[in-house]
């Protein structure tokens, strides 16, 4: 069955980075498109970034955009989240998500399978 497991969370302090990835298996991973999501605690889930196929196309929530950088590795079946210059508003639980489609999409709604999750805290 599909499984995708994130790591890369932890703690860090205000300016700093952090890499998220998220290991898929069960099905063809350049089969699917891809996104990143946050959910901080009182709210509700959140689009981050997204990444079609290939990795030719990505799309950013304007708060991220510039910091963050998506990116895939279809011959290792992983996804990335690369995040610079994090400040305390990105603290959150973030999940990756596979959809059933090559075409990438902002809407959490149209997500098929989804990770654990993997818990930013950023410090200031």
């Amino acid at each position: 069955q599909v499984r995708l497991v994130e790591s890369g969370g932890g703690l860090v302090q205000v300016g700093g980075s952090l890499t998220l990835s998220c290991l898929a298996s069960g099905y063809t991973f350049s089969d699917y498109a891809m996104g990143w999501f946050r959910q901080a605690p009182g709210k509700e889930r959140q689009f981050v970034a997204s990444i079609n196929w290939n990795g030719g196309i990505q799309l950013y929530e304007s708060s991220v955009k510039g910091r963050f950088t998506i990116s895939r590795d279809n011959a290792n079946n992983t996804l990335f989240l690369q995040m610079n210059n994090l400040n305390p508003e990105d603290t959150a639980v973030y999940y990756c998500a596979a959809r059933t489609s090559i075409a990438q999409n902002m809407n959490p709604s149209r997500y098929d399978y989804w990770g654990q999750g993997t818990q930013v805290t950023v410090s200031s």
